[in-house]
């Protein structure tokens, strides 16, 4: 079942599921994980572009390499722009500490004060994922074998993922949608409960 909510179409999953990232169990494996980078707008690549001096610091030798030859972001087989990637799988702004615990560069470095850009909207978003559509936006929930933890977080929590993803969810598509699919689940909860 799917949600029209202004030129998006939100799946039933964005309104059921639970999720609540559990960080202590994954360590960030989605950064790490997968076969392509995290998908990026134009402004988005921009942007890291523009600031890519106070990030490259922070990245891995072989990162910072990568990134000389190749840039920051390439298109992946559909045709997307999404963030290099290393070893056939880890975004080249991920980094592990010394404990295994696997951080975005770009948001260390925007937390720090270094730069004002923001990690990619997909990677604050995720599990959702979107796609683009002549006339609206698909936006799914991605079920990921990784993200257990968070499943059984979120649960334990009764935290919808669309709760979970305030934020992120604000950030891209402004706070009138995110109101209107609060009330879209307010009232389909309702329904269910008759």
């Amino acid at each position: 079942m799917m949600f029209h909510i202004q030129n998006t179409i939100v799946s039933l999953d964005v309104l059921e599921q639970c999720f609540c990232c559990d960080l202590d169990a994954c360590k960030g494996a989605c950064c790490i994980e997968g076969d392509a980078g995290a998908p990026l707008t134009a402004d988005e690549e921009k942007a890291i572009n523009d600031c890519l001096k106070d990030i490259l610091p922070l990245l891995t030798k072989q990162a910072q390499q990568h990134i000389v030859e190749n840039g920051i972001a390439y298109n992946d087989p559909t045709g997307e722009r999404v963030t290099q990637i290393l070893n056939g799988k880890d975004c080249v702004f991920s980094r592990t500490d010394n404990e295994g615990w696997c951080y975005c560069a770009i948001e260390k470095a925007q937390k720090e004060g270094k730069i004002a850009v923001k990690k990619p909207v997909s990677c604050a978003l995720y599990p959702i994922r979107l796609s683009e559509h002549p006339t609206f936006t698909a936006v799914e929930y991605h079920r990921w074998d990784i993200c257990h933890s968070a499943r059984k977080c979120g649960k334990k929590l009764h935290l919808p993922l669309y709760k979970f993803l305030k934020e992120p969810l604000i950030r891209r598509f402004g706070q009138e949608w995110y109101d209107e699919l609060c009330l879209t689940a307010e009232e389909w909860h309702k329904q269910q409960n008759q």
